[in-house]
């Protein structure tokens, strides 16, 4: 049984509806990427919201601190917090990319929007 409860996901082994999995803004202890199959709906969708926003933010506040240490006449820093300050940065660049990546799958394509219209190529100008 605490084998079974080891074992990690395989998104490549769903079915059709893993179109309909969402990326979440976290990962496996391990490092590997969770989902959840969801239709936006409901608490860890809006959890992960919620997460990804505060992802956002604090990526966006590190970028501007990393901005003023660069700028001309700043306080050079010592190595140590320079290190400090590319490993934060490394940080929220993957939550970053973590997020395009989520956001990105969920974007309708083409031929899922033209089916909800009616439309077809040949027949919208």
């Amino acid at each position: 049984m605490a084998e079974e409860a080891t074992r990690q996901f395989d998104v490549s082994r769903v079915e059709p509806a893993a179109e309909e999995l969402r990326l979440l803004p976290w990962a496996t202890p391990d490092g590997l990427p969770c989902y959840l199959s969801t239709d936006g709906e409901g608490y860890l969708a809006t959890l992960a919201d919620d997460i990804e926003e505060v992802q956002l933010t604090m990526g966006q506040e590190l970028f501007d601190h990393a901005r003023g240490v660069l700028a001309s006449g700043a306080r050079a820093l010592t190595e140590v917090e320079y290190r400090w300050l590319a490993c934060r940065l490394t940080e929220a660049l993957s939550d970053a990319l973590r997020v395009a990546d989520s956001r990105g799958q969920r974007i309708p394509s083409l031929s899922d929007t033209a089916e909800t219209d009616g439309s077809d190529e040949q027949g919208a100008h």
